[in-house]
This record gives C-alpha cells, structure tokens and sequence, in this order.
C-alpha cells in the first residue's frame, strides 16, 4: 500500500542545508494503522506531508497503491490527492461560514461530481461520524469534538485510500478525545482504511497497530509488545474550572494571561509619576506570547464573549 524506500529530505536555508529525514524505510499494508511518535521536530510531519504527496523528497522513492507518488509532477499529484488521501487535522480546518454538510461537500467538488452526487456523498459521510442530525450546523454551532467528527467525514467522503492524521486529538478534552479514537477504529476495522497517525499522546498511539519511532531524522520500529505496554484508554477527567467558569485549556490560560498582564499594566500605570521621558514597558512577559499572538487572542475572546457562545458537548 505505502512504500517509503531510501527517502531523505532536507531543506535549503540561505546557504545551508538542513538534513530533516535521513534515509527513512517504511511499508503500510492496506488496512492497517500506524502510529508515528517522536519528539517535537523529529521530522513526523514532514514524513507525513512526503507519504501524502504534499512535499517531495531529495532522494528516494515512494509509492502508494501503486502510484509513483515521488515521481509525479504536481499537476499530476493535485487530482490524486484530493480523490485518495483523506487529511487529519489538530485544528479541524472547517470553513466558519459553511455549514456541516457544505464543509464536507467541498472537497468533492474537485472530483468531478455533481452536486446532488456531492451532497448525497456528504450526507453519508456524516451519517458515518454520528453527525447525521448537523447538517446544518455551522462551525461555531459545534463542539470541539463534533467539530473533528465533520472534519473527518470531510476526509473520508471521496473514499479514500488512506487517511493521514496529524494529532488529530491534541486540541481535544479526554471525553472527545476518546470518542474520536474509537472513530478511527471504526474507520479502519469497519471500512478497511489505512491510517498513518501521528501523535504526542501514547494513549492514541495505543490504538493503533505498528508503532514507529523517529528521532533526529531517523525512523525505528517500536517492538511487537510496545503497543500493549502502552495505556489504552484515556481517562475521563474534566479539566479544572477557575473562577472566571473556564475549563483550564491552552487558550483559555493564555485569556488569564492577558487578563493578568492588562490589570497589571493599568495598575502599573497610575501608579507611575508623569515621565518626560518613554520609560521601559511595564507589561510582563507574556511567556513567549508574540504581539501577533495578542491580536489573535483579542479575536478569540469576542468569540468566547459574543452573542452565540459554543455549547458543550453532546
């Protein structure tokens, strides 16, 4: 099904050469699900990009059903992704202003359907996922975990060959996490898929069927016991409320952050004499927080804050 043969990447920065892959071997039968772990900069999205046609290698070769994958110009990989590779994301990738139904849609559109075919094909997909009853939904109107459930029937509604997933639970509490794992089984026991995921979480890892390792470019296959060493389930425990009512998620703790630095700020600034003088900037760090990385919390908190807040999961 997938044969990673020799590959290398590295990338060109002014006049060097990073080495990210360094001679990479790997096989996935059809119907099997690979877990692929390392850590942080290891190289597993990169692996993952090159096994769905997003990147070429330096060197090497890759084939998938079949296909020359490595070999093919983009003209020639673009109409073959979006008919045989279903994509996974952290952060789901749904159109704000698209409903459920229309999201999933999308990408059929570029497989030649009509569009009673295309909705028709949507429809089932999401029927799939247990979403059958949110067609109409729009993002906004979702969970977090509802909002992956659209996300994959967006993956799997052309049928793909295989599914790549990049963390598709690190932006999930344990419940939907949970339910979006034994989803993916479904996915592959039920309907035979392919999936390569890629994951922080050994939890996740837990269920698939090969564990791989990568680290400093280099890829190792975990032993035959490593999975069912691994813990198997999730445990269900709710994230910690503060007192502003919100469960203790990254987002939320960059929202008390900010709140935090603005009190701070105004406090340090009526206490402070008239300066003649622009003095050094009284506001604390914001633990590696960009300026940019403000503006989008500014944009996020009007969505926590405005007239349709997110409901909790069903």
């Amino acid at each position: 099904m997938i044969s990673v043969e020799r590959v290398s990447k590295s990338y060109k920065r002014d006049s060097l050469e990073i080495p990210v892959l360094r001679d990479i071997n790997l096989k996935v039968d059809a119907g099997e699900f690979v877990a692929l772990m390392g850590p942080s900069g290891s190289g597993k999205t990169t692996l993952l990009n090159l096994v769905a046609g997003l990147d070429k290698p330096t060197s090497g070769r890759i084939t998938v059903g079949g296909q020359p994958i490595s070999e093919q110009k983009e003209n020639d990989l673009a109409p073959w992704r979006a008919r045989h590779v279903g994509f996974i994301f952290q952060l789901y990738n749904l159109i704000p202003v698209l409903s459920a139904v229309e999201n999933v849609e999308l990408p059929l559109i570029l497989t030649g359907l009509k569009r009673r075919e295309r909705r028709e094909h949507a429809r089932a997909a999401l029927g799939i996922v247990g979403l059958g009853d949110r067609l109409d939904h729009y993002p906004r109107q979702l969970s977090g975990g509802q909002e992956q459930r659209v996300a994959i029937a967006r993956a799997i509604a052309t049928d793909p060959l295989m599914l790549v997933a990049d963390e598709p639970t690190g932006d999930l509490d344990a419940k939907s996490a949970e339910e979006i794992l034994d989803l993916l089984d479904r996915l592959n026991t039920e309907f035979q898929k392919t999936i390569v995921m890629v994951t922080h979480d050994p939890r996740a890892a837990a269920r698939a069927h090969r564990l791989v390792h990568l680290d400093k470019g280099s890829l190792s296959e975990a032993p035959a016991d490593a999975i069912a060493a691994l813990p198997a389930r999730v445990p269900a425990v709710s994230a910690p409320v503060d007192e502003f009512g919100l469960s203790g998620s990254l987002e939320q703790r960059f929202l008390r952050q900010v709140m935090a630095a603005m009190s701070e700020y105004a406090e340090a600034r009526s206490a402070a004499p008239p300066a003649t003088e622009p003095a050094s900037s009284p506001v604390p760090a914001f633990d590696g927080l960009s300026p940019t990385d403000i503006v989008e919390l500014i944009d996020r908190i009007d969505g926590l804050f405005g007239p349709e807040p997110r409901p909790e999961a069903l």
